[in-house]
Parts: structure tokens; C-alpha cells; sequence
């Protein structure tokens, strides 16, 4: 629903300040997408079985459907008829995927290179967009890598602190940097060590740490210098009172006594989610719906009810590894990673060391932090960005160079 109306839609919302305290009321306000991308592509949005108005009537074959494998094949399926009815085999062909879509987007490319369950499908694309990286070298996106996680959190973590906190005149991306070479060396050391780094050593570490990301040195002390990204979101803007989003760090709601918090007992309050969820459904129903004299009295779904059906296996690979296949059975094949360096769920750093052991075409692969989170098209300036990065990138240029 959100990458819908909030960036491939003719129509989209129109959107507010990130750090704004909230959002009004309904009405929500939506504008002409002056960014859409109808000028130079057909835009064909998939919704999966038993999401947006698909419904699965019978719940018994929800395995044929419901999983990473499965719906690619359900997807490559759709593409194909698609494809056959519109006469647009010859044409290029180009992939969005954001968040869970990436997942899809590379099982998709890989099942499309090679073949699926019981057939080949023979569906070669020319691109492929990962909005908010959730492609892997391991089983799946929530599998631990060999590496701590706190230093893969790092830069993230570094990005939203200098959001909100203004600790250097650097520009973001410079800070980033800065702090991603410490995390990669002498804070990757350093929680190798342990109990063993003591003295003046360890006290270096717990400063730049500490510089870095803003949490206390209580904090650190407790946590024998590692720092969780979840309890980061409570640490970050504490003294301003405020609870940052793990869907983009610069939005905050207020921060609440720590036993109720959704960290202690499972709410689900993430502040981006409250910000922006209810606007989104309703220009997309409000609006968007009635332009495409869509007409359908069932509820529009979001894929959220499907979490606890999904079925996570992939059968001896992971999704960087379909990826991988693809890109090297279609050698023209490209991919464009987006990620906003404020963006806690999918952190850039995970998406950096997936790139580094993925066994990709370095040539072939370009890669951009934006000024957001999970959905880096949220904002003006973002998404008129993103725009004419995508431009670039489907006309067979390099977005990451102006």
C-alpha cells in the first residue's frame, strides 16, 4: 500500500514534515503525482494472493501460495499472462520492490532465470529497484549474520543520532562514513575483546561510542559496549522525552515509562506506522481508487495478515543467492538499492554486507542512501529525488552519479 500511494500512483498523499508531531485528521490531502512514472513506463502494481482485494478461498491450499517460493511462482505466473495479454514480451521490463518486496523482487529474478517448482518460465528482466534492502545472505532477512549486530547497526544508528541530536557540522552522509570506518574496525576489535580491552583502550571506545550514536554511558556500560537497536530507539532522543521510529528514526512519539513500553510487553506503537498508515489507506481509497473508477465493495488488505502463514524456507539458497543467479544468467541485468539512512527495520549496514559476500556483479550494481527511512520516497524532496534516480537508472544510466 505505501510504496502505491506513496510513490508509483498517479495520485499519492501529500506529505508532511518527517519530524512533524503528527498528521491531521481525515481529510488527508493528496495531490497530482508530478513523479509518477506513466511518461516512460506502463506501471503494474501486484498485489499477492490473499492481499489488497485477492482474497484465497480456500485456506487448505495456502502452501501453493503463502511462502518466499510459492508466491514468486504465483507472481512469474501473473507476469506471463500479463505479458501474453498486452503483447509486451519484447518490451523492458523492470521490478519495484520495497521492504518484503526485495525478498520477492530477487526470488522472482532467480525463479525467472532459471525455473520454479516444475517449470521454466523464462522471464528475463532488464532492472531491478530494492526499496529498503531485505535481500540476504542468510535464510532470511531476520537470520543473524557471522558479524555483531551492533556494528552492522552502526551507521544507521549513527545517522539517526545526527538527526537528532546535531553532534558534528558534517553532512550526514559525511558522519555516516566517518562512523562506519569505527564500527568496521576498532568497535568490531573491541567487542571481539570483550573483558579483556581495559584502561585507556576501552575508555576511547566507550567516547567514540558514545559520540556516535548519543546513548549514555550507563547505557553502554550495561550492555558491556554493544548497542541494541532496538533499545537504541528509547536512548537516542531520551532527553528530549521522545521514542524514535524503527520504520525512520527521525520520526518520535513520546517516550513512555519503560514497563509499558512495546519493547517490554510486544505493542506494536511504532511512531512512523501511527503517522502515516491511516493517511495512506485513505487517499489510496479515498482518491486513488475512484480516478481508476475502481469500484469494490471488499476491504483493500494490507499484507500484514499474511506474517504469521508465511512460510520462510528457500530450498538450499537464500535470497542473495537468487539474486546472484539472475544477474549472472541475464548478463545485462542491473539492480538499484535504495535505502534511507534512517531507516532502523532495513539498515544499510546489513545491506553493505550483503553486498560484500553475495557474489554480485559490482559492475552491475549501484547503491544510494537517501534523507529517510523504510520508505525513502516519504517527502517532497525525497521523492522528487528518488524520481528522477529511477529516470537514470530504467534510461541505463548510474543513479548514484549526477
Amino acid at each position: 500500500m505505501m510504496v502505491h500511494v506513496g510513490f508509483l500512483s498517479p495520485r499519492r498523499l501529500k506529505y508532511v514534515e518527517a519530524d512533524a508531531d503528527s498528521i491531521p485528521l481525515p481529510p488527508y490531502e493528496g495531490v497530482d503525482n508530478a513523479q509518477c512514472l506513466l511518461d516512460i513506463a506502463d506501471i503494474v502494481v501486484i498485489d499477492p494472493v490473499g492481499t489488497g482485494f485477492g482474497r484465497l478461498l480456500n485456506e487448505e491450499y495456502k502452501a501453493k501460495f503463502w511462502g518466499i517460493e510459492p508466491d514468486a511462482e504465483a507472481i512469474l505466473t501473473f507476469i506471463q499472462m500479463w505479458l501474453a495479454r498486452y503483447n509486451r514480451w519484447q518490451s523492458p521490463k523492470y521490478m519495484v520492490g520495497e521492504s518484503y518486496g526485495c525478498t520477492r523482487a530477487a526470488t522472482v529474478a532467480g525463479m525467472g532465470s532459471t525455473v520454479g517448482s516444475d517449470r521454466a518460465y523464462s522471464v528475463a528482466f532488464d532492472g531491478i529497484i530494492m526499496i529498503g534492502n531485505t535481500v540476504s545472505t542468510g535464510k532470511y532477512f531476520s537470520d543473524k549474520k557471522p558479524v555483531y549486530p551492533a556494528v552492522l547497526a552502526f551507521p544507521t544508528l549513527a545517522a539517526t543520532h545526527w538527526y537528532h541530536n546535531h553532534p558534528s557540522n558534517q553532512t550526514v552522509e559525511e558522519f555516516v562514513a566517518e562512523a562506519k570506518k569505527f564500527a568496521d574496525t576498532d568497535y568490531l576489535l573491541a567487542l571481539y575483546q570483550g573483558e579483556a580491552l581495559q584502561g585507556k583502550a576501552r575508555e576511547n571506545i566507550i567516547k567514540k561510542v558514545i559520540y556516535y550514536t548519543g546513548v549514555s554511558r550507563e547505557y553502554l556500560e550495561k550492555r558491556g559496549l554493544e548497542v541494541d537497536d532496538v533499545e537504541f530507539r528509547a536512548q537516542v532522543a531520551r532527553k528530549k522525552g521522545r521514542y524514535v521510529s524503527r520504520l525512520d528514526g527521525r520520526i518520535t512519539r513520546p517516550l513512555i515509562q519503560p514497563g509499558l513500553d512495546e519493547a517490554q510487553w510486544g505493542m506494536r506503537d511504532d511512531p512512523a506506522e501511527g503517522k502515516y498508515n491511516p493517511a495512506f489507506q485513505s487517499v489510496l481509497e479515498g482518491e486513488v481508487f475512484p480516478m481508476l473508477n475502481i469500484q469494490w465493495e471488499r476491504n483493500f488488505v494490507n499484507s500484514h495478515s499474511l506474517y504469521m502463514n508465511w512460510n520462510n524456507d528457500i530450498k538450499g539458497r537464500n535470497t542473495s543467492m537468487s539474486l546472484s543467479t539472475a544477474m549472472r544468467r541475464v548478463p545485462g541485468m542491473r539492480t538499484f538499492f535504495v535505502n534511507g539512512w534512517y531507516d532502523i527495520c532495513t539498515q544499510i549496514g546489513i545491506l553493505y554486507y550483503t553486498l560484500n559476500h553475495a557474489d554480485l556483479p559490482k559492475d552491475r550494481i549501484f547503491v544510494k542512501g537517501y534523507k529517510a527511512g523504510h520508505m525513502a520516497y516519504l517527502g517532497e524532496e525525497n521523492i522528487q529525488e528518488m524520481t528522477d534516480d529511477m529516470y537514470v537508472f530504467m534510461t541505463g544510466g548510474d543513479p548514484t552519479k549526477k
